[in-house]
């Protein structure tokens, strides 16, 4: 077995998997699953700090992603792409494919979107129906402050999607401050259970958008609309995964009840950034960094290939390299949910330098040193 330290999936809890094993019952019939579903939207949505309405749909984060815009976007709208990574430039797909009339606005895929060249672009550009942000693009690890982009799109009536699959629960996000209208997670990030699920929560401003449309939603499964009045009804559009859900339901409680959440995450997201630089090897990106997930340029003269299989087949450790434009350039250590512990990035570093150092990279200073050192500091 590996030690999964991916960007998702990461490794699950004991707990969590312990829940799945949890009887079950007939999900469409019984009174009280609906009552257990309710209440578990209902967590996730103050652990996000909202009142809106939360939903949990059968399937892997995309669903959600793709759910979001084919419930708002209508032939003909006009919808703002904030384009500064792979999953940011995708979004324009799902708008393209339910008839939405996508504008990229494509910035440095080194650095976080900046806040005051939006501003200057949405003075003369503006005229948009809702506009999609990635919260963490994880193929580069480029973290956006969607609580000042979300209120500057606001400010103009635009309704915003925002994609926090990798980036909820490992980097802080409040919906009512931010004034996020839909709002993506998926269960195999930084929440720490399998993958299969994702959850979307969603403003009253874009219910109205959705519910109001001229056209029906070009799609059932990808609808947010069939859900509504569920549980007054005791009704789901299709049956729930019932398994899946006791799972989502423990980790959503261990994510409540840990007061460290945030501070273990950016203390060690700190710690293998400055490890890295120590070491002579080089982070990414500029700036923007997440604290869920670390991405580094593969060395010159050695083959990311080499890295991830060597990690894999020696030390029992799976890392990631990335796709796209990026593709055998960095390799991705993934230090989100339960990865983000000190035991296993000590021993995640420590394999890594290992590795580094079979495959001829000499490094500047010990990375594993230097991570301890930047940990306790």
């Amino acid at each position: 077995m590996y030690k999964i330290m991916t960007p998702g999936p990461v490794q699950v809890p004991e707990n969590v998997r312990l829940a799945r094993s949890r009887s079950t019952t007939n999900a469409d019939l019984d009174p009280v699953f609906y009552d257990e579903y309710k209440e578990l939207c209902e967590l996730i949505s103050s652990l996000l700090h909202t009142s809106n309405e939360t939903l949990i749909l059968s399937g892997e984060g995309i669903l959600g992603l793709e759910a979001a815009c084919a419930t708002l976007t209508e032939p003909g709208d006009k919808v703002l792409v904030l384009d500064n990574g792979i999953y940011g430039a995708g979004f324009a797909d799902f708008v393209s494919m339910y008839g939405g009339e996508p504008t990229l606005y494509t910035t440095n895929y080194l650095n976080e979107i900046d806040v005051d060249e939006l501003t200057a672009y949405l003075e003369k550009h503006h005229d948009f129906k809702y506009a999609t942000v990635v919260h963490c693009d994880t193929p580069s690890g480029v973290l956006n402050d969607v609580h000042k982009i979300c209120p500057l799109l606001k400010s103009y009536g635009i309704l915003t999607v925002v994609d926090s699959v990798s980036g909820m629960f490992g980097n802080p996000l409040d919906i009512e401050k931010g004034q996020l209208d839909v709002v993506c997670g998926g269960s195999q990030k930084a929440v720490s259970a399998p993958p299969g699920l994702t959850f979307v929560t969603v403003s009253d401003d874009a219910k109205k958008a959705m519910e109001n449309r001229k056209v029906p939603v070009a799609s059932f499964y990808c609808n947010l609309n069939i859900f509504k009045d569920y549980y007054k009804k005791q009704w789901f559009p299709y049956t729930m995964p019932i398994s899946d859900i006791y799972g989502l339901a423990a980790a959503m409680e261990n994510i409540k009840n840990d007061t460290e959440l945030y501070a273990r995450h950016h203390r060690i997201a700190k710690a293998v950034r400055k490890a890295i630089q120590a070491a002579g090897l080089e982070n990414h990106l500029q700036s923007g960094f997440s604290d869920t997930v670390t991405v580094f340029n593969v060395p010159e003269g050695i083959h990311a290939d080499d890295i991830l299989e060597h990690m894999q087949r020696k030390h029992h450790i799976m890392l990631s390299g990335s796709f796209g434009n990026l593709a055998g350039k960095v390799i991705r250590i993934g230090h989100m949910g339960a990865n983000a512990n000190e035991a296993d990035m000590t021993a995640t570093m420590a394999a890594l330098e290992e590795t580094l150092n079979y495959l001829g990279w000499e490094s500047e200073e010990s990375l594993l040193s230097s991570f301890v050192k930047y940990l306790n500091h």
